[in-house]
């Protein structure tokens, strides 16, 4: 292990193994990582300011750089290096950072933070080796992630949480210099349009200076070279449950239990919650007691209605050390469940999500990264994940309800993992029987909000303020697309009252 230490952004001492290593005073900080990751590729790099030297966790870092492709930093300071206004453009999960546990984020602090050598070295050649070195890692983070860099801000870094190192913020400039060169040019432009609506700031020249940089092109960037194999021991049992809600799809169910019946690797139980809102009416699935299944079928009949009560139920159920959420109209090979638990190993997580196309869709995500999504009928989580997460019954018939538990699961400290293979097909068979449209409270309103309440709901829930204000003029502008350039006034009148309608059912919500 080779540690920098560092003060001002330049370096000071660098250690390997408590043994003193020399350094080029010439050379800035980034080009001082980089010459070390060559020196010794096998090593693993850290970065610490001088102020937080005497706080390292030396204990965790085995267990947070647990494989070679995690990037990890810290600082308690609470606003980050780009909290001026990069929530304006960039709407993903990955801003409105939980400092409380390990989080899956590109932003990236110089405060105390590590990487491999092996996945250092990747970018060699790819990015500037610039003296700022805040945005020096932040560009890394915000490259590599998509392509399978594993990005934290990680507490466990520390032993006191409580100390900070002031970090100078990203200014105005170096913003728009940051959203030219890893956005599409697009942004910059609606960039500047949020800080004069929302700040009453017009920094035209922060947009023509960004224009100079070139982007930064993240496909250059194979991190496919650096293999993985994480320490961790995330599986014990290998015991699975899967749960499915079901209403009115009888033949297509059969077929996905058909699917699980032929795992290699059986699941221990398959907890099926059949719902039909009919007074006096019964189960149709005569084939769960009619036929002999090589697993545990906990069958739940109710009247009530809902996505979120189904899964919320058969959670409840749930006694194996994993659970697959799983749907009626899925389709998957005999290896399903043993290949996501050889993936889960070898990345050493506690939540994976699979690609989930339909009939004839291309597959357009090829790498395994972090996600900002999740599937409620293609994951796999460790039980002892869910103690403090449930579907959340606000989202009833509306919409979003699993990114919601995503978002649930990621706050509590357990990253979500997409794996382009194994794959589940999603038929999207035509809604069964029994279902009733829903009554919502606002639908007689004489104002309907606009967007949903349920949307404004999770946005709420959670987003940074600057990534709800970005998403309102986001909408404002798809939506006046299509109005007359005389009714504009007229327009921003309605779409006020809309969103605000909207707000107040959310806040009802």
């Amino acid at each position: 292990m080779v540690v920098v230490y560092h003060q001002n952004n330049k370096v000071v001492k660098v250690y390997r193994e408590r043994e003193v290593i020399s350094f080029s005073a010439s050379l800035n900080l980034a080009a001082t990582l980089m010459t070390l990751a060559k020196k010794f590729p096998t090593d693993r790099l850290i970065w610490s300011h001088t102020a937080i030297e005497a706080n390292i966790n030396w204990d965790a870092l085995d267990s947070i750089f647990h494989h070679d492709r995690i990037m990890a930093s810290f600082n308690s300071d609470q606003e980050e290096y780009f909290s001026e206004g990069i929530g304006y453009i960039d709407e993903s999960i990955f801003i409105n950072v939980n400092k409380n546990v390990s989080y899956p984020t590109w932003l990236c602090s110089s405060a105390l933070g590590g990487i491999s050598s092996k996945a250092f070295l990747q970018f060699e050649n790819t990015i500037e080796l610039e003296d700022n070195f805040d945005y020096f890692l932040n560009s890394i983070a915000k490259m590599g992630a998509p392509k399978g860099l594993f990005c934290y801000y990680e507490p466990r870094l520390v032993i006191d949480k409580t100390i900070s190192v002031p970090v100078k913020k990203a200014n105005v400039y170096t913003l728009f210099r940051f959203t030219k060169q890893h956005y599409r040019t697009r942004w910059i432009f609606i960039l500047l349009l949020s800080f004069l609506v929302f700040e009453k700031r017009f920094p035209i020249m922060a947009l023509l200076f960004s224009l100079r940089f070139k982007k930064r092109d993240k496909t250059a960037i194979d991190l496919s070279a650096v293999p993985v194999q994480s320490k961790l021991k995330v599986i014990e049992s290998k015991t699975i449950d899967v749960i499915i809600p079901t209403i009115g799809r009888k033949d297509c169910l059969y077929d996905v239990l058909q699917d699980l019946a032929k795992q290699s690797h059986l699941p221990k139980n398959v907890i099926i919650v059949e719902q039909n809102p009919i007074a006096d009416s019964s189960s149709e699935l005569d084939y769960l007691t009619t036929e002999k299944w090589p697993f545990v079928i906990k069958h739940i009949f109710t009247h009530t209605t809902g996505a979120c009560n189904a899964r919320n139920v058969a959670l409840g159920q749930v006694s194996s050390e994993w659970v697959f959420l799983n749907d009626d109209d899925n389709r998957f090979n005999e290896n399903l469940i043993i290949d996501i638990f050889d993936k889960i190993e070898q990345f050493g997580i506690y939540v994976a999500t699979t690609s989930y196309l339909q009939k004839n869709e291309k597959l357009v995500y090829k790498d395994i990264h972090q996600t900002d999504i999740f599937g409620s009928g293609n994951s796999f989580v460790k039980s002892s994940c869910l103690d403090k997460v449930s579907f959340s019954m606000a989202l009833e018939f509306g919409y979003g309800e699993d990114f919601d538990f995503g978002v649930q699961l990621r706050k509590e400290g357990f990253d979500v993992i997409y794996f382009p293979n194994p794959s589940i097909l999603h038929l999207k068979a035509p809604f069964g029987g029994f279902r009733i449209k829903p009554k919502f409270p606002w639908l007689n309103d004489k104002h309907q909000p606009k967007p949903s309440p349920t949307i404004m709901y999770i946005k709420k829930k959670h987003l940074h303020p600057k990534q709800l204000e970005g998403y309102k003029l986001r909408l404002f502008m798809k939506s006046i697309r299509n109005e007359s350039f005389f009714n504009w006034f007229k327009f921003y009148a309605s779409f006020t009252r809309r969103w605000n309608a909207s707000v107040n059912w959310s806040n009802k919500l």
